[in-house]
């Protein structure tokens, strides 16, 4: 998937409520991207397959097949794995973002939202996309490593002990974020800030969440994240398991 700065950006979105589907799709088109609809889950999956957008906002309680299973099911296609997901939702409670997360989405908003702080988050998600193979914190090109993990810039990859480990691409800089500080603490409200970028308000959950997915996908490498308690995570060059909160 490239994403062009200067081009409109391709989104799809998976909402059931008609209504509510036109509204977003109006504001994403003045901000000049170019915005289809769905209504049915496995209708806007079958077509996102077919025609890869640059990123997908979905409704979790759809017809046809839930937004959950949308998501994975996009993150264990290659053809989409790598696309953003945003959830946008009624399912407010925590276990429901967990679960949203745990998917693989990169986002996830509540229903009533604002919509100036949906296409925010939207901007946000396209330019981290943007970047995606060009890395976190303004790095471009070449490898960052810490014991068995490289994470190639360039090529937008994780690999331990020379094995891929996909991640998405919230999990990813975040990974990477952790890499270009070895051995510091690194606070969760640094770390969404530069992962999800400034202005963004998120809670420190979600940054539990997508950490915790990146231990499992680190498997045994996962252990050299270490949680500080009410501070944040430090990456450590040490195959001692740490628990997480």
């Amino acid at each position: 998937m490239t994403i062009s700065p200067h081009a409109p950006s391709t989104i799809a979105i998976i909402e059931d409520e008609r209504d509510l589907a036109e509204i977003v799709a109006f504001g994403l088109r003045r901000a000049g991207h170019q915005a289809s609809t769905f209504h049915d889950g496995r209708a806007g999956l079958a077509h996102i397959v077919s025609n890869p957008p640059d990123l997908v906002i979905i409704d979790i309680m759809l017809p046809g097949m839930s937004g959950l299973d949308v998501a994975r099911s996009l993150r264990t296609d290659p053809r989409t794995g790598s696309i953003p997901i945003l959830m946008l939702t009624a399912k407010a409670e925590e276990a429901d973002q967990i679960a949203g997360l745990g998917t693989g989405a990169d986002d996830y908003m509540t229903k009533p939202f604002s919509t100036k702080v949906l296409m925010a988050r939207v901007e946000a998600l396209l330019r981290r996309a943007a970047l995606g193979a060009g890395a976190a914190g303004g790095v471009d090109r070449g490898t960052l490593r810490l014991g068995p993990i490289v994470a190639d810039l360039a090529a937008h990859q994780i690999t331990v002990d020379g094995l891929e480990a996909r991640m998405t691409l919230t999990e990813f800089r975040l990974l990477v974020a952790l890499l270009q500080a070895p051995g510091r603490v690194v606070s969760r409200q640094d770390l969404i800030s530069r992962v999800m970028g400034p202005g963004i308000v998120i809670t420190t959950r979600t940054v539990d969440v997508h950490v915790a997915a990146i231990r499992r996908k680190l498997g045994v490498a996962g252990g050299m994240i270490r949680t500080v308690r009410g501070v944040g995570y430090q990456l450590t060059d040490s195959s001692v398991a740490h628990a997480a909160e």
